[in-house]
């Protein structure tokens, strides 16, 4: 099981976690929404939790929790811009589909 970052947003993270200055990693998760039923969750971690597998790298801890193990691995996840805008981008071996907007995926069921 692995989760993997780009050198970009590993960078992205360790410059964020500087500036918060806290933190401990980068928590990847998922919430069901959407019309294919799930999105990404991503934010800052303050803590690692009895439930949560760890994996580094690019010097920089992402944080699941087991739940989401079976949406998420095998994950890359990138960081980029586009004119004013940036954002992470996640490359997911497991999606089966996407919606319409790009706001949800679906998972084939295992």
């Amino acid at each position: 099981m692995t989760i993997k970052l780009t050198a970009a947003a590993a960078q992205r993270v360790r410059d964020q976690l500087h500036r918060r200055g806290h933190g401990v990693g980068l928590r990847l998760g998922a919430r069901r929404t959407g019309c294919s039923g799930w999105s990404y969750v991503i934010e800052f971690a303050d803590a690692v939790g009895d439930d949560d597998a760890v994996f580094e790298d690019g010097g920089v801890k992402v944080i699941v929790e087991s739940q989401f193990i079976p949406l998420l691995d095998g994950t890359e996840v990138d960081f980029g811009r586009e004119g004013l805008n940036e954002s992470f981008h996640f490359r997911n071996p497991n999606v089966d589909a996407l919606c319409g907007c790009g706001e949800s995926f679906s998972v084939a069921a295992r």
